[in-house]
């Protein structure tokens, strides 16, 4: 058992950034569940000029990491082709649609790590079918996607507080206050 786990070492290692990355314990600060759990719809259709809104960048992180997964399981004919397919329609969302979104998105990090269980570090350097780039660089890729759309949610988040106080009817969030104590969110 311990050889089998010095031979995948780099899948072990990726597993953990991915699980860091998006449960929460990264160095850089809240992850992507820590940044859109507890989010009322209200915050998540907040608008801002012609930005995406939060439930829009959870739907294109979640396409993304399924784009990834389907790589990952050899499906070189799967594609995110239009906009639809991309970002989703929300110009209005409930709290349903929002509670399946992040469940979506949850559910797609517990198919990647539950598909990187069977490979091993030799696959990593495969080229993905299709592409120039190995499944190594594929899968850190996700990882650094993941970490700038959360970026992106951390800045939507702090201005939709800072706008509540003008809208009686903005729905707050206990996840405003994230407890890092960097002004982040």
């Amino acid at each position: 058992m311990a050889k089998k786990a010095t031979e995948n070492l780099l899948v072990e290692r990726i597993k953990d950034l991915l699980n860091a990355s998006f449960h929460g314990g990264a160095w850089h600060g809240p992850s992507v569940l820590e940044l859109t759990k507890g989010i009322s719809a209200k915050e998540a259709a907040f608008k801002v000029a012609d930005a995406h809104t939060i439930a829009e960048l959870i739907y294109h992180i979640t396409s993304w990491r399924i784009f990834v997964l389907k790589r990952l399981q050899g499906d070189s004919t799967y594609n995110i082709e239009d906009d639809k397919k991309n970002w989703g329609n929300f110009d209005k969302i409930d709290q349903f649609e929002l509670e399946t979104l992040m469940m979506e998105m949850t559910l797609s990090q517990d198919e990647l790590i539950k598909e990187l269980e069977s490979k091993t570090d030799a696959f990593l350097e495969e080229i993905v079918p299709g592409s120039e780039y190995t499944y190594y660089t594929l899968i850190h890729g996700i990882i650094h996607h993941d970490l700038y759309h959360s970026g992106q949610i951390a800045i939507l988040k702090k201005i939709a507080k800072k706008s509540r106080n003008d809208d009686d009817d903005f729905e707050g969030s206990r996840y405003f206050e994230d407890g890092f104590g960097d002004n982040l969110i």
